[in-house]
């Protein structure tokens, strides 16, 4: 089953390499990565995505808390929350198909950011399943390079990651 973790530690240097270490050291994949300060300066939240039994990621959330770094960690899985991602896609957009790019954009919510002879890049937002598609709709002889910021979330509601 998939899960996102969200983590919030100290923002010091090694931190992310020790939350790293953790799942290399147990064989555990990590399918997803991002971090960022907060609000609060002294402090990061980090979204892990990763895969795993209900066991298995009881056992890394069981681990991440041992880490001197962290100071608080939620499975999101567990409840209502929202996740994105970023991506910016390199298209080629030569003769007819740069009205259908254009076109393909539009429906997805996308921003068209760059545009040149023969390509376009293009920004978009949302869940992975969004961007596969729109990936899927360009064709892969259109793309010439993708960049994907990986999941990030946050819980509904009154549920918050704070101290």
């Amino acid at each position: 089953m998939r899960h996102v973790i969200a983590v919030l530690l100290e923002n010091e240097s090694g931190a992310l390499s020790r939350v790293a270490g953790l799942f290399s050291a147990r064989g555990y994949n990590i399918e997803s990565l991002t971090v960022a300060p907060t609000h609060d300066p002294t402090m990061s939240r980090m979204t892990i995505v990763t895969y795993g039994t209900e066991r298995v990621v009881e056992q890394i959330t069981k681990q991440l808390n041992k880490l001197v770094d962290v100071v608080r960690l939620t499975d999101l899985t567990e409840s209502h929350f929202l996740e994105r991602e970023i991506m910016l896609i390199k298209l080629r957009a030569v003769e007819q198909s740069r009205s259908e790019i254009k076109r393909v954009a539009d429906i997805f919510r996308g921003r068209i950011l760059d545009v040149t002879e023969t390509s376009y890049i293009v920004e978009m937002t949302g869940d992975a399943e969004k961007l596969d598609a729109f990936m899927k709709s360009v064709g892969k002889d259109n793309i010439i390079e993708v960049v994907r910021s990986g999941a990030t979330g946050i819980a509904r509601g009154e549920k918050s990651l704070r101290i």
